[in-house]
């Protein structure tokens, strides 16, 4: 959907002329009050749910959540996946021509935030004439915007469903995020973010950067599961400092060479910037309570146990801030093997959770 009026951003820049691409599945009620707004994480896009008609390999990437008869049924929810600005999956983005110069933004492309993702996704529902969301949902990056949605726009969010995720990133989280974005940069295809221009892709520091995320993606458990100490080919080290010896090694390359071929570089550094900027408490001397004293919505809050990177004692924090506001909060921690990846698989727990929540929503009579 196309937009011309300017979009101010939190840096003080404003971007105009952009589009942004969403999905809807289910129907719309009469009201218009059984939306639920899907937010998405880093590497994720407006593509939550179904398959794409001749395209097998194309499933939502939340698509065992999503659906008929599925924890977010869409027999009675209207669901929208929207494509966040400066992402690379249909919205406005670094590959794309800034209107003000007539060439690719590029590095150019400005800074954007949570906070700036949460006010273009407003802009959508009020073109879509919604005007008030039955819920906001996300993981991880997303489930920062759906907490930032109930604190932005607190009169039309009547529910935030916040899984594995945080009121902020800690000082490991953002060493992970610059580690990343310096092996992208520092790459000799980078071109300072002027890349497109040359024709080329930074591939190999997207490789890096998506094998460092890879690591902080699982838990310790599912490595030695998955991989422990195997060799990649039969039982004799090769005694090599360069070659693929280990299972583990062979796998992240896979991973790393895969990302590369559909990721761009600039949205890697805007993406893991907002992740990096996101602190609701900030404005408030660190006072998340203070902060979410403004929120109207009732809350789920869902953590994973092995999830390190946003490890359950951070989703505790929001859990508290929000009672101590005497706000109506339910609280699942789910003791699962998987890591932070959990919250995009099939745990009978989590989603049985989710299912019920969203039953409870429906049961208002906001679906009917």
């Amino acid at each position: 959907m196309p937009f011309s009026q300017p979009l101010p951003l939190q840096s003080g820049a404003a971007i105009r002329d952009y589009a942004l691409s969403y999905e809807t599945y289910g129907t719309l009620n009469a009201s218009k009050s059984n939306a639920v707004l899907i937010c998405h994480a880093l590497n994720a896009s407006h593509h939550v749910a179904g398959v794409y008609e001749g395209q097998p390999k194309s499933e939502g990437w939340w698509d065992n959540m999503i659906g008929s008869g599925k924890p977010v049924d869409t027999d009675r929810f209207f669901v929208i996946g929207v494509n966040n600005l400066g992402s690379c999956f249909g919205s406005t983005g670094p590959m794309h021509v800034n209107p003000d110069t007539g060439r690719v933004y590029g590095a150019d492309f400005p800074v954007v935030t949570v906070e700036d993702w949460v006010d273009a996704q407003a802009r959508l529902l009020d073109e879509l004439g919604i005007r008030q969301l039955a819920a906001v949902m996300g993981g991880s990056l997303g489930g920062m915007q759906a907490l930032c949605w109930s604190l932005r726009y607190p009169e039309r969010v009547r529910h935030a469903v916040v899984v594995a995720s945080a009121p902020n990133l800690n000082a490991e989280n953002i060493a992970f995020n610059e580690v990343a974005r310096r092996a992208i940069v520092t790459d000799p295809d980078f071109h300072g973010g002027h890349f497109y221009a040359q024709g080329v892709v930074p591939k190999r520091g997207l490789r890096i950067a998506r094998m460092i995320g890879h690591i902080t993606y699982l838990s310790d458990d599912v490595m030695n599961e998955k991989f422990g100490r195997q060799l990649r080919e039969g039982i004799d080290l090769k005694y090599s400092t360069q070659d693929i010896e280990f299972q583990i090694e062979s796998y992240l390359r896979y991973q790393g060479e895969k990302f590369s071929g559909y990721f761009d570089g600039n949205t890697y550094l805007l993406m893991t910037r907002a992740l990096d900027y996101f602190d609701p408490a900030r404005t408030h001397g660190g006072n998340l309570a203070q902060a979410l004293a403004q929120t109207q919505a009732k809350f789920l809050l869902v953590s994973f146990t092995t999830d390190w990177r946003f490890a359950p004692a951070r989703s505790r924090e929001i859990v508290q801030a929000l009672l101590d506001n005497k706000r109506a909060v339910s609280y699942a921690e789910i003791d699962a093997p998987h890591g932070h990846d959990a919250f995009l698989l099939d745990d009978a727990r989590y989603l049985n959770v989710v299912r019920a929540y969203f039953a409870r929503i429906a049961a208002e009579g906001v679906a009917a």
